[in-house]
């Protein structure tokens, strides 16, 4: 038994789970750790996130927040902060993930998952202490692809001049995103952070899952990072239906400014990934990342279709041709 495991029996323990079983759930691209535990008649989920590079603590903020919203993020059964362990309320085994694989019925999945953010995004918390997603923070988020990318799929670091002038077309693009209202992003909004509760009733149906990383930004980030999915495919047609419900839930917001700031956050956030699906690769020792890299090749060039994209558009025309647009294996 490792130094770890000896802390969670003990964190287990002081809690009246003593001897539970445990087995590992599917983990994610961060270092925390899940496992469901059993004891008896009772079930939870363990929380184990390494306190150095993955606090618990704005998970504990945001999901207490979302609770009071009448959202389904888990209730704590139990926490240490410190240590980085928290024993959530389990909420089963319905992740949208595999109910979509199943070919569960989207239309009413996605519905449900839109409805929230259309409530979610009514009002901005304003005693919350988390950071801005704003457009320097956005325009860091892209270095990834020219650090861990570009160098991959053409074999050289990018010069000095490259670099600038890719920082200059995204500097040029990602105000535009500020032109939609800004309110909570739950920043990860997608399949694999959902799970149905059909016993439920209204917006507590969508459980939420991995929002620890949420952040005060434009609304349209959650609309995209649902609907534009790297790992699974979202027919064009159900992503214009999900698009105008969201629209009409929202009537006060600009349909063409609505429209431009969603462009340019997918295109940011399929930028973004490429990079760090890279670095999931070389650094995690995690390559089922590279799986992902044509459709997010697909979703970056829909995405730099929209004129507002001119500028990005000509740097990738330039740096990447197209036979290089494909995953490195």
């Amino acid at each position: 038994m490792t130094d770890r495991d000896a802390q969670i029996e003990d964190f287990l323990a002081a809690h009246g789970w003593a001897g539970a079983r445990r087995r590992a759930l599917a983990g994610d691209a961060s270092r925390r750790r899940y496992e469901r535990v059993a004891h008896g008649r009772r079930r939870a989920v363990l929380m184990d996130a390494p306190p150095a590079t993955e606090p618990v603590g704005r998970f504990m903020l945001i999901g207490g927040y979302l609770r009071s919203r009448g959202y389904s993020a888990p209730q704590i059964h139990a926490a240490d902060e410190a240590a980085g362990l928290l024993l959530l309320e389990d909420l089963g085994d319905n992740r949208y993930t595999e109910l979509i694989e199943r070919d569960g019925d989207r239309r009413t999945l996605f519905a449900a998952a839109l409805d929230v953010l259309i409530d979610l995004h009514d009002e901005t918390p304003r005693d919350l202490a988390i950071p801005a997603l704003d457009s320097g923070r956005l325009l860091g988020q892209v270095e990834i692809f020219i650090d861990m990318y570009l160098p991959e799929i053409t074999g050289a670091a990018a010069g000095d001049d490259q670099r600038r002038r890719f920082l200059a077309a995204w500097r040029a693009v990602l105000p535009l995103a500020e032109a939609c209202p800004r309110g909570l992003t739950l920043y990860d909004y997608h399949a694999p952070n959902l799970m149905w509760l059909p016993e439920r009733r209204g917006l507590a149906r969508v459980g939420l899952l991995d929002f620890q990383d949420a952040m005060i930004g434009p609304i349209a980030f959650d609309v995209v990072s649902l609907l534009e999915n790297p790992r699974q495919d979202t027919e064009p047609a159900l992503a214009a239906a999900m698009i105008a419900r969201y629209l009409d839930g929202r009537s006060e917001i600009d349909g063409d400014d609505f429209m431009t700031a969603y462009a340019v956050l997918g295109a940011q956030r399929a930028t973004r990934n490429l990079g760090n699906f890279i670095r999931l690769w070389r650094r995690e020792d995690k390559p089922g990342y590279l799986d992902h890299v044509p459709r997010l090749w697909r979703l970056l060039e829909n995405s730099l279709r929209h004129p507002a994209l001119a500028p990005v558009a000509a740097w990738f025309d330039q740096a990447i041709p197209r036979d290089k647009r494909r995953s490195p294996r």
